[in-house]
């Protein structure tokens, strides 16, 4: 069944990135608005959409969780599927989706069909277990990739990645005093999470530029 989709910014962007909600926010939340907008607002498209069992918690009072991650993975490559793009064609996602785009984006840049993988808060290990890494795909990564994160998130701070194994492949983009949601301490940091929304919103826009249209094989 296709799924439905949120598009913000310009129809004829050069950019389109197609954005996945974590394991507990829909495509809708303010997080997810207000990034998409401030994307937007820099001449980048984005593609919303919600996995099933997100999607089924609107007519449901039940909340069922993620499924595997297999199933998670098979829907995002359907997802592109659907998405009708001319322009580069970069996957991303929010937190657990950024982690379901990061295990497809090899095999979807190897097809010619995405161009990079957009990280927003990358999971690197469950909360409250650094020793669970979710890092093995991301030292072999080939794919053009750009990872936002808060220094101090707790699903992996800049102490604890800087001493992980990362494909050359990847950029980092730290966000001073920033956790999981970009949010710095204001009195600690003297800055806001708009500002830090600013930061991200024209690095991606900065980085997507450096992107190549993927040649199908």
């Amino acid at each position: 069944m296709p799924h439905d989709f949120l598009v913000t910014g310009p129809k004829d962007a050069k950019i389109t990135i197609v954005l996945a909600h974590g394991a507990g926010g829909a495509m809708d939340t303010t997080w997810m608005e207000t990034t998409s907008a401030a994307f937007s607002e820099r001449g980048l498209r984005i593609i919303r959409f919600e996995f099933d069992y997100m999607s089924a918690r609107r007519s449901s009072s039940k909340r069922p969780p993620p499924p595997r991650a297999e199933l998670l993975k098979q829907e995002f490559e359907a997802v592109i599927s659907e998405v009708d793009s001319q322009g580069i064609l970069v996957i991303a996602g929010k937190s657990m989706g950024g982690r379901v785009a990061s295990m497809i984006a090899d095999a979807l840049g190897d097809a010619g069909r995405v161009s990079g993988l957009l990280c927003l808060g990358y999971p690197f290990h469950p909360m409250g277990k650094p020793d669970s890494l979710r890092t093995a795909h991301l030292a072999e990564m080939k794919t053009p990739t750009l990872i936002c994160q808060g220094t101090r998130d707790l699903f992996g701070s800049q102490e604890e990645v800087s001493n992980y194994k990362l494909s050359k492949m990847i950029e980092i983009q730290w966000l001073k005093d920033g956790d999981h949601d970009f949010r710095p301490r204001k009195a600690v940091s003297g800055l806001t999470a708009a500002e830090h929304l600013a930061t991200v919103a024209d690095r991606v826009a900065s980085w997507t530029t450096t992107l190549r249209k993927s040649a199908s094989p």
